[in-house]
């Protein structure tokens, strides 16, 4: 935008008086937790969505993909289930079937991020495209209405390459993948990110016959490689063909109206995968366009997310950004932590505001077996020159996992160095996002592994892991001095000289 503009935006007349203390554009995660907290302090607060309330994580993405995963799980279990003296489970299964409770849980959520119970709340909620007009004003279907301060919430769509030939042939994504009702005989995944994961092994699980499609040299490239390497290991057991090293170039149609040829370069020699349906799913890209965000001065940064500064200001003050417009994390835990100090500052300003803190975000990848982390990762560590210890303890030796017949996996806890400070830490198994929060709480305020340590943790469960870590640590770091004077002090009380 030219300086012209610009300045044109910032000389708009603020008005006197306000219909509202806060707009919000957007029903997500960040814009329902925005306009709840406005509401919650008495505030006017008005929340505009022009699609459907909770955004994607309702409709198209944590929702859907957890309730499909579990049906998912299911089928593997019954296909191991001679593993716990079940010789044979019989299974019926309906994709179709499948696919409509994947609507059915949607549905018993979708009353907790309703029209109904956000006005029960004291929001008040129009259905509309929002267009901020001024730094101060929002119009929405020719309706122009005034905030002291406009909070932008519009979450990210699936990011869809400019790959040539992709627009003839037809695709789905992580939004539209819900409306199919017959089980692809051969899948194709664009991705190895978290959400081209989960969907490779649902699909797999499920009796497509999948291929996933990664242009860089493994899966789950934002984890270390033994995190990597485990999902790896289990998709390959289970028969996914993965296609790491591959960069997709171009894509053709099948020549019978369904289906097509995904074409990729892997060593610089041309690779063809066929498929019935192409999943794209490479990640989510901002939602931007259409706001009126340039007109008022809005800035972007390189990655098109909108600029924010450490209050979630935008380059415009009056105008704050949250959640997946914003990022730089694209989780609903996330966006919903981030819209707090949208929210409370927009609210509180000029009197108090609070930085926003980011130094400690969990997340989780819901495949099987789980990936969750919190804080850096080794590969981090060595590239920001963080000096850490790794302490480590294999899930394959607790006996809950044993029980369960789920003993793989690890506990990775990175440390400064001779300290029991935590910096970082990995989870590979089941339910490690659940296991994961106890380090996510002692990171948040300062708990070191000796006082996880001395904590009693229940026998027999999952969560003894981080005990068992914490005591590995422990006995690395055991002072070596005075266990010797205490040998020789038990010798003497054995009355040995």
């Amino acid at each position: 935008m030219n300086d012209a503009v610009h300045d044109a935006a910032h000389a708009t007349r603020r008005p006197r008086r306000f219909d509202y203390n806060l707009i919000v554009i957007g029903a997500g995660s960040a814009g329902l937790v925005a306009s709840y907290i406005a509401a919650t302090v008495n505030a006017r607060v008005l929340l505009i969505e022009k699609h459907r309330m909770g955004g994607d994580c309702l409709n198209t993405g944590c929702v859907p993909s957890k309730a499909l995963l579990r049906t998912a799980r299911l089928l593997a279990e019954a296909r191991e289930s001679s593993h716990y003296g079940v010789r044979a489970m019989k299974v019926d299964f309906d994709f179709a079937e499948a696919m409509e409770r994947v609507q059915r849980v949607i549905a018993r959520i979708e009353p907790h991020d309703s029209v109904e119970r956000y006005t029960s709340l004291g929001v008040e909620v129009i259905k509309g495209e929002a267009r901020i007009v001024s730094p101060w004003e929002v119009e929405v279907d020719g309706r122009r209405l005034s905030a002291r301060e406009i909070v932008l919430a519009t979450g990210a769509g699936p990011l869809v390459p400019a790959i040539d030939g992709l627009d003839d042939v037809e695709f789905v994504t992580s939004d539209t993948v819900w409306s199919l009702r017959e089980l692809p005989r051969r899948l194709v995944v664009l991705g190895g990110g978290p959400i081209g994961c989960e969907l490779t092994q649902c699909f797999a699980r499920m009796g497509s016959d999948v291929t996933q499609v990664e242009r860089s040299s493994r899966l789950l490239s934002r984890e270390d490689a033994d995190a990597s390497a485990a999902v790896a290991s289990r998709f390959a057991r289970e028969g996914v063909r993965m296609a790491v090293d591959h960069e997709a170039v171009r894509a053709r149609g099948s020549g019978s109206g369904k289906g097509g040829v995904l074409v990729c370069m892997h060593n610089g020699e041309e690779v063809e995968f066929e498929f019935d349906v192409l999943l794209v799913a490479l990640g989510r890209s901002p939602n931007v366009a259409g706001f009126g965000l340039e007109d008022v001065g809005v800035r972007l940064t390189d990655k098109g997310t909108v600029a924010i500064d450490e209050f979630t200001r935008t380059s415009v003050p009056s105008i704050r950004a949250c959640g997946d417009v914003a990022g730089p994390y694209q989780f609903t835990h996330f966006a919903s932590h981030q819209a707090w100090y949208a929210s409370v500052n927009a609210l509180i300003a000029p009197f108090w505001r609070f930085k926003a803190d980011y130094r400690v975000i969990p997340w989780t990848t819901f495949t099987e077996p789980e990936v969750a982390r919190v804080g850096l990762s080794e590969d981090e560590a060595r590239n920001q020159g963080v000096a850490f210890e790794v302490t480590r303890y294999g899930i394959d030796e607790l006996d809950r996992a044993i029980a369960d017949g789920a003993a793989t996996g690890y506990v990775k806890v990175l440390t400064e160095p001779g300290r029991d400070r935590i910096i970082g830490v990995c989870i590979v198994g089941a339910h490690a996002g659940e296991l994961l929060a106890e380090f996510v709480l002692a990171m948040k305020h300062g708990i070191g592994l000796n006082k996880i340590l001395g904590t009693i943790h229940v026998y027999p469960t999952m969560a003894e892991a981080n005990k068992y870590v914490a005591g590995n640590w422990k006995r690395a770091h055991a002072p070596q001095r005075l266990l010797r004077w205490a040998q020789k002090f038990f010798r003497w009380r054995r009355g040995n000289t």
